[in-house]
């Protein structure tokens, strides 16, 4: 019996080449800033328009400052990539969802929340983290440039069929503990090349408990284990979330589309290339210590001392921990705190903001005298959310302010960048030494451990504050 990817996979081949690549059909290209020039400027070399234009929605995220987005940008290489999407976009008859329209945001937040990422579609972008839109159950993953272009092009891909892991977390989370917690859970466990070269299905009774936002939080993390993508079978929690989403199907063929959805499922007796188990009692909230995400131990235990790692490993991770400023051995609880980042295609949606915000009012503090916190929504949207809930007053009475919508302090490519030597906690996806800024220190955690952080100025466990 076919596992769930399988079925997706195979009901989009075009073809197959003999001891070579498939062509996949994709149903949606997303298109950002940052890696889409020169596969516009392909197209137009080569004299070509783009095969489905309705297929491919683009938006700027990567470069937008997160304020005053209604002025021109500052940076000239944040203005000119920018600038370049909008002006690709109209040359070639695209979606343009530009800066201040209220569909704009980070788009592996956007696609989900407006209904353009469905179950049983193939999506790809040129983006690490589209494995993000796996959440709803669809096939979703990161492409090279060349390959954005090939797409616009065709509308099809030549890719490598992935083989396919089973992760089942099961049982029940604890307090404290998120979807954020588990991904860095699991990568703790597998390490940063643990699922290189499959596609992951994650599933078990914690998994099917997750929220939507909490499954979207997952999948981002996926390719942070190697994997090419990851994704959930779509179930009632799906349809709830995508039914009268702007683009999701509407009236009859909402029934048509969620008859077909039910049946995007891995059979019972479906055979995996691998299959791992682990049990959600195990996970305490969980931070970073080291400079890839796979560094990771809970928030109670001590950074690993020395003797545990193998010998071959010793001398990265040693430059890691003094990059860090870390020593093996030690805890992480009471490290002062910097800078707090939330936010992110990571942990920029509505729920992320609601989480942060119950800890700031259960621990009656406000912010932290020499923290920097920036609070940036993954779109418009959730934005629009933080205020109908009242979110961001509240927050504004504990010292925090909300940012504009962009991709913000998760990587040094905007104005948000952490300086160098400062600790940030923060909620997005990768701590690679200068990913927040030249020197910069990351230490990755969920949005309840980042509030934490801001309202104590040191590292803390949230569970004391819950």
């Amino acid at each position: 019996m076919n596992t769930l990817f399988d079925k997706i996979w195979d009901s989009h081949v075009v073809s197959i080449v003999e001891d070579g690549p498939t062509q996949l059909y994709i149903d949606r290209l997303y298109c950002h800033e940052v890696t889409s020039p020169q596969a516009f400027d392909g197209m137009r070399a080569r004299g070509l328009k783009c095969f489905r234009p309705e297929k491919i929605f683009c938006m700027p995220d990567h470069n937008t400052p997160t304020h005053d987005q209604d002025k021109p940008i500052e940076d000239p290489v944040s203005k000119k990539q920018v600038d370049a999407l909008s002006k690709n976009a109209a040359e070639f008859g695209l979606n343009h969802f530009g800066m201040m329209n209220e569909k704009n945001g980070i788009i592996h937040v956007v696609g989900p929340e407006r209904g353009l990422s469905l179950p049983g579609m193939t999506i790809v972008c040129g983006d690490s983290h589209t494995s993000t839109h796996g959440a709803v159950g669809a096939v979703a993953f990161g492409i090279g440039t060349s390959e954005v272009e090939m797409v616009m092009a065709s509308q099809c891909i030549l890719q490598q069929k992935p083989k396919s892991m089973r992760i089942n977390v099961n049982g029940t989370l604890k307090k404290g503990v998120t979807a954020k917690d588990i991904a860095l859970y699991l990568m703790s466990q597998l390490s940063t090349s643990g699922a290189t070269g499959y596609f992951v299905e994650y599933s078990g009774s914690a998994v099917k408990d997750l929220t939507m936002e909490g499954r979207l939080t997952l999948c981002n993390l996926s390719i942070e284990m190697g994997a090419r993508g990851g994704f959930i079978a779509p179930d009632e929690k799906t349809f709830e979330y995508l039914k009268g989403r702007e683009y999701a199907p509407k009236g009859e063929a909402w029934d048509k589309a969620v008859a077909y959805w039910k049946t995007l499922k891995s059979g019972d007796d479906a055979v995996f290339d691998k299959e791992l188990n682990f049990k959600a009692e195990d996970i305490e909230p969980m931070v970073t210590y080291g400079t890839n995400p796979g560094m990771g131990c809970g928030i109670s235990q001590n950074i690993p001392s020395i003797d545990t790692v193998d010998e071959a490993g010793k001398e990265s991770y040693l430059k890691s921990l003094n990059y860090m400023g870390f020593k093996p051995g030690e805890k992480l609880l009471g490290k002062k705190v910097d800078y707090v980042f939330l936010g992110a295609c990571t942990n920029g949606r509505i729920e992320d903001f609601r989480a942060f915000a119950d800890l700031v009012k259960k621990s009656g503090k406000k912010k932290a005298e020499g923290v920097t916190a920036w609070l940036v929504p993954g779109s418009w949207l959730v934005d629009k959310q933080i205020r109908e809930e009242g979110l961001d007053k509240e927050l504004e009475a504990a010292g925090f302010a909300i940012r504009q919508p962009g991709c913000s302090a998760c990587l040094a490519m905007n104005d948000d960048k952490i300086p160098a030597g400062k600790l940030s906690v923060s909620t997005s996806n990768r701590n690679f030494e200068g990913r927040q800024g030249p020197g910069a220190r990351t230490v990755l955690a969920s949005p309840l451990t980042a509030a934490a952080a801001a309202v104590t100025g040191v590292i803390t466990d949230p569970r004391t504050l819950l």
